[in-house]
Formats: C-alpha cells, sequence, structure tokens
C-alpha cells in the first residue's frame, strides 16, 4: 500500500462507528449505522461501510434513519457525513430527496504527529499558550467567529464551553501578540486510537503567512506525541489545507457534510 493508502486505512478502522459517538445523549443502531443525538438537538448519522447496499438499499437507509432521529423533537437538525471513497450507490440521490442539503466538501487530512512536531519560527512579540479559563475560550471564540464573518454572540463559545464538559482530554491552543488572542486551534486525543484531531483552526487575516498556524500545529503535535498518539487528522477547508499539507498532513480522501434542518 501507499503512505496515503495506509493512512486511509488507519482512518477507516481506528476513526468511524462507534468511536464517533462519544458524548452522545443516545445511539441507536440501524443496520450498518450508528444514529446518534447530541445535546442541544443534533443529530448524527455515521457509519464504517454500508455493507454492500445497492441504491434501493441505500434510499430506504436513509428514509428509516431520518424517521427514527426526526421522531425526536429536540431534534433540530441531522448530519449525514459522507466519505468519497466509500461505496454508496445513489447515497446524494437519496440524501437530497429527504431534504439533507450538502455542505462544502473538505479534505481528510492525516500525517504522523512525529513529523510534525518541529520548530517553527514565530514573529516577533507572538507567544503560544493552551487555554482552559472561560475567559479565555470566549476571547478564543469571538476572535474565530471575526475570522469566519460571524456576528458577535455567546452561541460558539458556549458550543466550545459545552465541548469542553464533554471532552476533558480536549486542548485548547492559541498564539497571543499585545495581550490579543490572533490564532486558535483545538487537539482532541481519540480515547483507543492512535489519532488526535486537529480542528477550529483560524487566524486573524492580518497574522496570516507568518507561520503562527504552522507552529500551532506544531505545538499540538507534541502535545500529541506527549498523550501517546501516532497521527494527526483533521477535515480541512481549501484554505487550510494547503497549509497542514505543507506541516506534513497528506489528503486521504473527500468528506461532505449533508444536513437535514426541521421546518420552523
Amino acid at each position: 500500500m501507499t503512505d496515503a493508502a495506509a493512512l486511509l486505512a488507519a482512518y477507516d478502522a481506528q476513526l468511524r462507528g462507534e468511536v464517533e459517538t462519544h458524548g452522545a445523549d443516545q445511539v441507536e443502531r440501524l443496520g450498518p449505522l450508528w444514529l446518534v443525538t447530541y445535546p442541544g438537538g443534533s443529530g448524527y448519522v455515521t457509519y464504517r461501510d454500508l455493507g454492500g447496499a445497492d441504491a434501493a438499499d441505500v434510499r430506504r437507509l436513509v428514509a428509516a434513519a431520518l424517521d427514527r432521529l426526526a421522531a425526536d423533537p429536540a431534534v433540530t437538525e441531522v448530519e449525514w457525513k459522507t466519505r468519497a471513497h466509500d461505496r454508496a450507490p445513489g447515497l446524494h440521490e437519496a440524501l437530497v430527496y429527504h431534504g439533507f442539503a450538502p455542505e462544502d466538501p473538505e479534505s481528510i487530512m492525516i500525517g504522523p504527529a512525529e513529523a510534525l512536531a518541529v520548530d517553527v519560527p514565530l514573529p516577533d512579540g507572538v507567544t503560544l499558550r493552551r487555554v482552559t479559563d472561560e475567559a479565555d475560550v470566549r476571547a478564543m471564540a469571538a476572535m474565530s467567529d471575526e475570522v469566519f464573518g460571524d456576528p458577535p454572540s455567546d452561541r460558539h463559545a458556549e458550543q466550545v464551553l459545552l465541548r469542553q464538559r464533554l471532552y476533558p482530554d480536549m486542548e485548547l491552543w492559541v498564539a497571543e501578540a499585545g495581550g490579543r488572542i490572533v490564532s486558535a486551534g483545538r487537539l482532541e486525543p481519540v480515547a483507543g486510537t492512535e489519532f488526535a484531531g486537529i480542528w477550529g483552526g483560524s487566524t486573524l487575516p492580518e497574522w496570516r503567512g507568518r507561520g503562527i498556524y504552522r507552529a500551532l500545529t506544531a505545538e499540538r503535535a507534541r502535545s500529541a506525541l506527549r498523550l501517546g498518539k501516532r497521527y494527526l487528522q483533521s477535515d480541512s477547508t481549501e484554505f487550510s489545507r494547503p497549509i497542514l499539507e505543507r506541516s506534513g498532513l497528506v489528503k486521504v480522501s473527500t468528506t461532505t457534510p449533508y444536513v437535514w434542518h426541521r421546518a420552523t
């Protein structure tokens, strides 16, 4: 196998299915599927593979999965996570027919943590640190909202704080300059696997192109190694993919989330 193929095989074996249900309120099996509900009214559908299902089987699975999750009035949205390398005939058509809308595809990036744990010079006055206090988490979330053009609100911060409670091993890392957070990202070790995820990367526009996010990635790689993790994984937008490639991660496939929203 090529390196990319070996990494993809490790991803499929270790990061799919039951391991994705950590922190759920409820988990139910439906054939090859895991149907998951999370605090806050989010549903999620995942699987390792579809067990050789044909297009007719796939249509029945999509309909049955949505019926079960939507039967809970607390569930306001459902995400069905697809992967481009799966054999899933007719899945796109079935999801769209049942009201799921595709979001932007993302690259599945994987790389050895050891190769990413390198020294990256920082601009003068920029420092890195791990944050845990609520005030720091809120400042980090506000910076990320600014980067992505979202209006100021407490929603993102509350989501991160909830995730911090659900996943006590999660680490939040920031870069600061002059007392202001200018870049940030999460490290999420995956229990029982060789992987840790790197998520939530964002950098203020005026601070991009200076190696800050690469340095944050390297710092998280060092932390992952201390935790005994072998690989880092991320689902990346086309903005962050080239940065992670320069850091040593490899694109092994793509993933596209399809999301259903309950009509109001």
